[in-house]
């Protein structure tokens, strides 16, 4: 009797020394709060840019904000031991989803097609973009195969990197969404970077994808040689475009300008907007409708939470125990940077305009839903105290 005692009290010491391990585990103070206060910033700012023209789509996102941040919480509590472990059937599960939107006897009602484009799941209330979700399952599922540097030193384990995220970039490529499917080549380029990939290795790769750059161009569908032939009149300042092909980068960059340096306020930038008929101005053009009403200002103050966000994310990397954990941090950093710094760059005329929308801030609740959820991922990262999202433990 004694001895089934003394085992079951030493069953129950174990069990409660395994719980005050997994909270020790945990920190609740660390970078990522970073990245949430300058993803909620952006978010609010983004509420109040699509309140200048269209309030009852504000009040909407506000609503997926709050539905947002509640996935983020939800998603943010779980354990995350399981990821790394199922990162690839994530990835998997993810592309199947894209391979759906590509069935051409898919109905109407479940594929819900858009200016030609098939991008969207019906689900209601909301419509599923699995192009955002991809972004993060990628990530992780990159992390995941890169973490053992020997899989990143040799130039036969960066092109098996290079072919797998081929797959996920033609799917979009075909919905088509040529703009989203760009995002990824940089971004695992970071993410080489950080995993210690050989520079040279990645310099020739670079070189021959520069070298055989201007060959896609026939190749390319007639809208996005458009975008490409706009962009260099407007270096050249041939205007003759203005009021065609290049009419909606034009009236961008005029209403960017009309902001001066404090903003034109919110009811003159709300009639400079309707009068110049910005296309996409609640989600693609959302960039000047800031600049327009908050001027200069607002552009920098939307530039310094994106710095934020970013620099909070490598920092959750700097600091992660872990390959995986810095790999996944410093994968959402880039992507979130990178995707903000493209869309600010085709509203101001340095970038050809493409459909890239502004993270946080553009009109969409599968995009503002799915950035909060990856966010949540980066705060799940740096709560780990010693293990620093150590999943194989």
């Amino acid at each position: 009797m004694s001895i089934l005692v003394s085992n079951s009290l030493a069953r129950g010491l174990r069990r409660e020394r395994a719980v005050d391990t997994r909270t020790a585990d945990r920190q609740w103070l660390h970078w990522a709060w970073l990245p949430v206060l300058a993803g909620l910033g952006l978010s609010l700012l983004g509420y109040a840019a699509i309140g200048t023209t269209e309030p009852v789509l504000a009040q909407r996102q506000l609503g997926f904000l709050i539905v947002g941040m509640l996935a983020a919480a939800f998603v943010g509590a779980q354990q995350w031991r399981w990821m790394r472990r199922w990162a690839w059937l994530l990835f998997a599960v993810n592309l199947a989803f894209l391979v759906l939107l590509l069935i051409p006897f898919v109905p109407d009602s479940i594929v819900r097609p858009r200016n030609g484009a098939r991008r969207w799941i019906n689900l209601g209330a909301l419509d599923f973009q699995p192009s955002e979700l991809i972004k993060l399952t990628w990530v992780v599922a990159m992390a995941a195969w890169m973490r053992t540097t020997a899989n990143v030193k040799r130039f036969s384990g960066i092109i098996a990197t290079i072919l797998v995220t081929l797959v996920p970039v033609a799917l979009i490529i075909l919905q088509p969404d040529l703009d989203s499917a760009l995002l990824f080549a940089p971004v695992l380029l970071v993410m080489l970077l950080a995993a210690g990939a050989r520079v040279k290795y990645l310099l020739i790769i670079a070189c021959v994808a520069l070298a055989l750059a201007p060959c896609s161009y026939p190749l390319l569908k007639k809208h996005q040689r458009d975008r490409i032939d706009t962009l260099i009149a407007q270096v050249v300042g041939d205007t003759r475009l203005n009021n065609g092909n290049g009419f909606q980068s034009s009236r961008a960059v005029t209403l960017a300008a009309a902001g001066g340096i404090v903003g034109s306020g919110k009811q003159e930038s709300g009639a400079l907007i309707h009068y110049n008929r910005l296309p996409e101005e609640h989600t693609d053009m959302i960039f000047a409708v800031i600049v327009c009403r908050w001027g200069l200002l607002g552009g920098l103050a939307l530039w310094a939470l994106a710095a934020a966000y970013a620099f909070g994310a490598f920092m959750v990397g700097v600091r992660a125990g872990t390959m995986f954990g810095r790999l996944v941090a410093v994968g959402i950093g880039a992507m979130v940077f990178l995707q903000l710094m493209v869309n600010t760059g085709m509203t101001i005329g340095v970038l050809p305009v493409s459909g890239m929308t502004l993270p946080f801030v553009s009109y969409g609740g599968s995009s503002l839903v799915c950035l909060w959820i990856t966010t949540s991922v980066l705060f799940a990262v740096a709560s780990r105290r010693s293990r620093g999202f150590d999943l194989d433990a």
